[in-house]
């Protein structure tokens, strides 16, 4: 298993949702975000909050919130941002 914290991804990083794990209501609340198994995001702006980018709308979570989600990243670039970030003015 590749998974890691939703919150460990790095700047422009893409990835895919693997499991949602916690209380009930918290899941369905992400899940109304959009955020469920096989789901691509790509995080915009790793912190606390951070943002990130899921079916061509940005979401901000606290970090507190994203224990509880993981993902399986793709390949880091230069150890730092991945080669498909999407520039802002750039529709997903």
């Amino acid at each position: 298993d590749k998974s890691v914290p939703l919150k460990n991804l790095l700047r422009g990083q893409s990835a895919c949702v693997s499991r949602i794990t916690g209380e009930p209501d918290h899941v369905h609340r992400m899940e109304e975000f959009g955020l469920c198994g096989g789901r691509r995001i790509q995080m915009f702006r790793p912190g606390n909050p951070c943002i990130f980018r899921i079916a061509g709308s940005k979401v901000c979570c606290r970090t507190d919130d994203l224990l509880s989600i993981f993902v399986e990243p793709d390949s880091v670039v230069s150890g730092s941002v991945v080669s498909d970030i999407v520039p802002d003015n750039v529709s997903d």
